[in-house]
């Protein structure tokens, strides 16, 4: 029986990963293979924060691997390439891969197929718990409103979780580079791989996911993201509704971007909107200091942990595009270039929902930023973490240190803050 390869992409796991269990089943040996794309890098998602915390992951891998007799096969160089040359050393027939969503992934489905041809097992519902496609309206391609495709979701069969192998011989003689070692940026960002994803998994307990202080996220939006965690797992093995309803946004949005891969960049509902273009402004709210301190705690964590809270994803992003009416792309692209999480679909489609030009139907939402640091920071404590000049101000002050008395060591605000709550920024 010819040796098949299981070729990791965004599935680091072993627990419930289709591709391998594909692999394993068909074929003994396998060659688990992930191969450090060059191609990466040229689309400019390479950033040291995912980089160091992939090099966790494959770590990771390759330590679940030796436990269970086989190892991970590690390359660099074209995906295709370096696949096809894999293929060849160790006499592989089929090459099972996960599908991916992105117009990257697509590309690389194609050159693989072009490569492998029919030996080229392509597995769908691997990075997300419904495969894009799964469920589709009437006459159309892919949902483009939330709550009809949560309904189709919900009563869409999927598939159960698959067990983690127990062994996973590999063929002898296949050369594998060392995993490297990346610096991040951020300095607090937390550790990668399956067990450490499964680990803030057991002990995460579900709680007031907006406040921002208590932080009553999972964290796992990460683990989710280099698929360390299965969502198929996540959505079956937990009660939590709120939970389960974040899962089905994350597959709501690649089942968007898989039939409009062109909204990675473009608008998807282009509304003829005039950004303003100012780059002190840009780098006063990248850095964390736009005199707005719900916004600058928000961005200073970003900073610091490589992660943000969600809460704050969606007020710094709206302050961006909304009350400085900045094209959402600059702020997309800040955003990768330091989220762990930093997941093309997510990232972009939720920056699109803010800015008016996705799939929000109400596209002149506003997120006043003094509102929501009333409702979801009423005492300050978040504020006080992450912005340390303004530590000193008690309970709600810290939200308006322009109207004191004495003037903090810190910014004026940039621009006038709306009053009303879904008033408007600059105008268009």
């Amino acid at each position: 029986m010819p040796v098949a390869i299981a070729l990791f992409t965004q599935d680091l796991r072993l627990h419930d990963n289709p591709v391998l269990h594909a692999a394993l089943a068909a074929t003994d040996p396998v060659v688990p293979l992930f191969v450090l794309d060059d191609g990466i890098a040229a689309t400019g998602f390479a950033v040291p924060n995912r980089a160091a915390f992939l090099a966790d992951c494959l770590r990771d891998l390759d330590a679940g691997l030796r436990s269970r007799g086989g190892h991970l096969v590690l390359r660099r160089g074209d995906v295709v390439a370096e696949t096809a040359r894999v293929a060849a050393e160790a006499g592989a027939g089929a090459v099972h891969v996960a599908a991916g969503v992105t117009a990257f992934a697509q590309r690389r489905e194609a050159r693989l197929r072009a490569e492998f041809g029919d030996r080229l097992v392509v597995h769908d519902a691997v990075l997300t718990a419904l495969a894009p496609g799964a469920v589709t309206p009437a006459g159309k391609d892919h949902y483009a409103v939330f709550t009809p495709y949560l309904r189709a979701w919900s009563a869409a069969p999927r598939r159960k979780p698959l067990p983690a192998p127990r062994r996973v011989p590999v063929p002898d003689g296949i050369a594998s580079l060392p995993v490297p070692v990346v610096r991040p940026d951020s300095p607090e960002l937390p550790p990668g791989g399956e067990r450490a994803g499964r680990a803030r998994w057991k002990r995460w307990t579900p709680g007031d996911r907006d406040a921002l202080a208590l932080d009553g996220t999972s964290h796992l939006s990460p683990y989710l993201h280099f698929g360390c965690l299965s969502a198929t797992e996540l959505a079956a093995g937990t009660a939590d509704e709120d939970f389960v309803r974040q899962l089905v946004w994350r597959d709501f949005h690649h089942q968007v971007l898989a039939a409009r891969p062109a909204a990675a960049r473009a608008d998807y509902r282009p509304r003829g909107d005039r950004w303003h273009r100012d780059e002190s402004e840009l780098t006063a709210w990248q850095a964390g200091l736009t005199g707005c301190p719900i916004v600058d705690a928000g961005m200073r964590q970003l900073a610091a942990q490589g992660w943000m809270h969600n809460r704050a994803r969606l007020i710094t992003a709206s302050y961006l595009a909304k009350t400085l009416h900045h094209d959402w792309r600059e702020g997309a692209a800040h955003f990768l270039s330091l989220l762990v999480d930093g997941d093309v679909a997510n990232n972009q489609l939720n920056w699109q929902w803010v800015a008016g030009t996705g799939t929000d139907t109400r596209p002149n939402r506003v997120l006043n930023p003094l509102a929501q640091a009333k409702r979801f920071d009423p005492d300050g404590a978040y504020v006080r973490r992450w912005v340390p000049e303004l530590a000193h101000l008690p309970g709600g002050t810290v939200h308006r240190p322009w109207l004191l008395a004495e003037r903090p060591d810190y910014p004026a605000p940039l621009v006038e803050l709306p009053t009303d709550r879904f008033e408007r920024g600059r105008p268009r």
